[in-house]
């Protein structure tokens, strides 16, 4: 089977099952990239899908295989989706660029941001009709063993291209169409960092605070988000994109509010003594703002403690 497959996924957490479900539900030929030469063949995976209103019954998991890859076997490649944590990007598709085809998409689909701008110089620099987009999904869904997941939200899929060439008609269309709720944009990089300030204002707080992210909307937590959205607001102009304020702070609300329950990301990677995304996310906020002279003092504080939290 392996021979068919022309999209692969590189990384195979939460996000990157659940959009190889979605595919493959559409018909797709897809499969992962596996992290070594044992890992190849096979895999049966296991998906629970959402439960709707009307849903009174348990939801039965739905059990499917789909192929792993090997790093040699990728010569019919046209489309790599790129689900692993940001902080590993350029280390898992770095070694992979020399065996990809030439004509190979890139498409990064992670939280945080950075990664993009470090590839896109090595995706132009080849020059050879690869290209390089963008993308961020709101998506709930929870990894509940390595390879069983269970989706747990809906949410809005954004897309959009960044360098090199762009992304084929037939891919573009055929990703809109699997992915629900997607739609590709004509500017990606302000909608990730409209997801940025979401992950910025959520992620270090819950952290830091061990709560979930509803307990940030009460007043005591009003003023440190102001201040994290106001630097990034600010840092992002410098970066010549224009965001607008009372828009991210609703937003930042409204995800608090329909979120209240859960645990973020880095609270979960915080409990579990796991690496966070935090360079990516505050940190990248203070780095941009240190290229254009400029200082972030309370994204600064977020990103050491976090650091701090996370030795």
């Amino acid at each position: 089977m392996t021979h068919a497959v022309d999209i692969a996924i590189l990384g195979a957490g939460a996000v990157g099952q659940l959009i190889c479900r979605q595919l493959t539900v559409a018909g797709m030929n897809v499969g992962f990239i596996g992290r070594n030469a044992l890992e190849s063949g096979q895999q049966v995976l296991s998906f629970t899908p959402l439960a709707s209103a009307e849903d009174h019954q348990q939801i039965q998991a739905i059990p499917y295989s789909v192929p792993i890859l090997t790093a040699d076997a990728l010569d019919n490649i046209r489309l790599v989706i790129v689900c692993v944590k940001a902080y590993q990007v350029l280390d898992a598709l770095s070694p992979l660029l020399k065996q990809l085809p030439s004509q190979c998409h890139i498409l990064l689909l992670h939280n945080g941001m950075g990664p993009h701008l470090a590839l896109a110089p090595l995706i132009n620099a080849q020059a050879n009709g690869r290209g390089l987009s963008l993308g961020t999904t709101s998506q709930g869904v929870l990894r509940q063993a390595p390879w069983q997941i269970k989706q747990t939200g809906q949410g809005l899929t954004q897309l959009g291209h960044f360098a090199g060439a762009e992304l084929t008609k037939h891919y573009r269309n055929a990703l809109l169409a699997a992915i629900p709720s997607s739609e590709w944009v004509d500017a990606i990089v302000p909608c990730l960092w409209q997801k940025l300030a979401v992950n910025a204002a959520i992620n270090p707080l819950t952290a830091l605070y061990q709560c979930p992210n509803g307990k940030l909307a009460e007043a005591d937590f009003s003023e440190m988000i102001k201040g994290i959205l106001d630097e990034l607001v600010m840092v992002a102009a410098h970066d010549g994109v224009s965001l607008d304020q009372s828009f991210l702070h609703d937003r930042v609300y409204q995800v608090i509010r329909l979120t209240a329950g859960n645990f973020s990301s880095m609270h979960q990677d915080i409990a579990h003594q796991r690496r966070t995304e935090i360079d990516q996310i505050n940190g990248y906020i203070c780095e941009r703002a240190q290229a254009h002279g400029l200082s972030a003092p309370v994204n600064a504080e977020l990103w050491a403690r976090v650091k701090q939290l996370a030795v």
